[in-house]
């Protein structure tokens, strides 16, 4: 594999997959995926249960560790080192800094439940960037301005709606400050009067330009913000491209009968 080059003009690479396989004893989950983001893309994957969206997604910060091929991200290999033709799996640490640039927000919100809202937010640049607690807080308030929940910093998350607490998530991986935000289908737990203000956060941030890849069954916003789209069936991509095009013009069979049941 040819390393790639990291590059400060927009549009470079910033996940790259090649030939991505990953399996759970003798079932292959992934078989062969190759994609590429782009820095500032709205990457978003679709397809039914079972075809391996979310399994990708978490090998893109190495919470899930592949069997095969490369995966790299702005430039960099994903919990691994190449020397030669040889790959080496990195340390625990080591792959905890690099994870440090992804920021992932969950399906189920995943907040510490004996935690604030803004002491949810706080913690990991505190304990992990070694940021002073003053500041963690000034930013942290900052970003919960940012998704509409300024007047909930002090409440815990039982407190707080479905949608309120997956808004603080996403600022918790904000708090980072990654280059990369992974969403696995973050929508999907919610009640549907709820979702949209989830929606409206991630669409500011696409406004703003982070490079993002969404597992969902939003097409709307699949259609209305992504700039790419994959549909994955069996652990392979089957159709790829603009939105709107896969949308309203699919070319495979199998992405007209899973799009025929869900638009």
């Amino acid at each position: 594999m040819t390393e790639l080059t990291k590059q400060d003009r927009p549009g470079h690479p910033m996940v790259k997959a090649e030939g991505v396989r990953k399996s759970y004893g003798q079932v292959e989950v992934l078989k062969g995926i190759d994609l590429e983001v782009r820095q500032g893309e709205v990457f978003c994957l679709i397809g039914p249960s079972g075809s391996g969206k979310s399994t990708f997604l978490r090998c893109i910060n190495h919470l899930e560790k592949i069997n095969g091929g490369f995966l790299s991200v702005d430039g960099e290999l994903v919990g691994y080192r190449q020397k030669g033709d040889r790959l080496y799996e990195l340390k625990d640490r080591e792959v905890a800094v690099k994870r440090q640039d992804i920021g992932m927000v969950f399906q189920r919100f995943n907040l510490f439940p004996h935690m604030t809202a803004l002491q949810n937010i706080v913690e990991a640049p505190v304990q992990v960037k070694g940021e002073s607690r003053a500041e963690a807080k000034q930013r942290g308030m900052a970003l919960l301005e940012r998704v509409g929940l300024a007047d909930k910093a002090d409440s815990y998350p039982s407190q707080l709606s479905g949608g309120q607490q997956q808004r603080v998530a996403i600022a918790r991986a904000l708090a980072m400050k990654p280059k990369l935000m992974l969403f696995d289908e973050p929508t999907s737990a919610l009640d549907p009067e709820l979702v949209g203000d989830v929606l409206d956060v991630m669409r500011d941030l696409a406004r703003e330009g982070m490079t993002m890849i969404v597992v969902t069954h939003e097409m709307g916003f699949a259609r209305e913000v992504g700039d790419a789209l994959v549909f994955m069936d069996g652990g392979v991509v089957v159709e790829s491209g603009h939105p709107r095009e896969v949308l309203t013009n699919p070319q495979h069979e199998r992405t007209r009968a899973f799009l025929s049941k869900v638009l």
